[in-house]
């Protein structure tokens, strides 16, 4: 029998101004790394020192909106500026892979958007790439840094909740973007899965691993079709040796509460609204209550967390995350690629 708790964990986290500081380079300057950008200048001593943008206007209007040295015309000269240590991939997914191999061919760390590409093989073709070269590479899956999921990560580690047996996750928001919009875009990698479904699938690989499921051995997925052929909603079951089990939600047709649970023998962990953002953690152990939501932070003001996170990795010499392995990154993306083959979605050239 678990031992109720009288207390949560507090999270393992540093002052993400006490990280060294980094020079970044950003490809790609669009809205999130508008966010990404604006909470590192605000909340680290981490630095954007350069921008690389196929529009010359719009990485000038970035730099000067953000206090950025430097605006160049493209990728490869950002890749190429000996001033930038880590560049940031921003684009749509169809383009991750090949920007990121460009950045770690010229010697650079990569933090590189979710998802990390359009499926496992082109992952496993940047993973491999970084690990030659012996530079850091991470994914920008910024919820694995963020001070409630390390409350979440200690819970489980600690069984507090006993046997854990399912975990649910879901995020939904209704939408209607206009025809040439990369959400719908095959080319571009459209779709909702891997633009908002990657959230609950990574959440739900999260679990796995603390509660010691090891990968899916089935995975059941239904979901509904754009005009275009990507996907606009899907339902995802996984299933695990020992019975474990989780339930994926993500849509692009309908809001939802976007939040997590993770249910075992002896107790309950529910996540608040947007549990991928800084959020609150809930243990219910019988009668018992126990809330956490101490985050200075709110909505995307958490990124800065994984830039953080990643200049201490460096610093200390690793190339990758203990918090989001590279492994785990591929075989995030092979779930991914299973879900897409049973809704018949493909990205051309794929």
């Amino acid at each position: 029998m678990t031992a109720t708790t009288t207390a949560l964990p507090t999270p393992r986290h540093a002052d993400p101004r006490d990280a060294p500081a980094l020079r970044w380079g950003i490809i790609a300057p669009g809205w999130i790394a508008g966010q990404l950008t604006s909470t590192m200048h605000a909340h680290t001593g981490q630095r954007v020192v350069a921008v690389g943008s196929r529009s010359p206007e719009r990485g000038a209007e970035f730099a000067r909106r953000h206090g950025v040295e430097r605006a160049y015309a493209g990728y490869e000269q950002l890749v190429e500026d000996p001033d930038v240590d880590v560049v940031y991939v921003a684009s749509p997914h169809s383009h991750h892979r090949e920007q990121a191999l460009a950045a770690i061919a010229a010697g650079k760390h990569v933090l590189v958007e979710k998802a990390f590409t359009r499926n496992a093989r082109e992952a496993r073709e940047v993973v491999d790439a970084a690990r030659a070269a012996g530079v850091m590479c991470m994914e920008a899956m910024w919820s694995r840094y963020l001070p409630h999921t390390d409350v979440v990560r200690q819970l489980l580690d600690d069984g507090v909740i006993g046997d854990v047996r399912l975990v649910t996750g879901d995020y939904g928001v209704r939408t209607d973007p206009p025809a040439g919009h990369r959400l719908l875009d095959p080319a571009l990698a459209g779709g909702v899965l891997l633009d908002l479904g990657v959230y609950p699938l990574s959440f739900a690989s999260f679990v796995a691993a603390h509660a010691g499921w090891g990968e899916p051995v089935a995975v059941h997925a239904a979901g509904v079709l754009a005009s275009t052929g990507v996907d606009a909603q899907a339902t995802v079951l996984l299933d695990h040796a020992g019975g474990g089990q989780a339930q994926v939600f993500t849509s692009m047709l309908t809001a939802t509460g976007r939040t997590g649970t993770i249910a075992g023998s002896e107790g309950r962990i529910e996540l608040g609204e947007d549990f991928f953002a800084p959020s609150t953690v809930t243990l219910l152990q019988g009668d018992r209550r126990l809330v956490w939501d101490e985050d200075p932070l709110r909505g995307h003001d958490g990124l800065c967390y994984q830039t953080a996170a990643l200049a201490r990795y460096v610093a200390e010499g690793r190339t990758e995350s203990p918090w989001m392995p590279l492994e785990e990154t591929v075989r995030v993306l092979e779930t991914a690629d299973e879900v897409r083959r049973q809704l018949g979605v493909a990205f051309p050239g794929e």
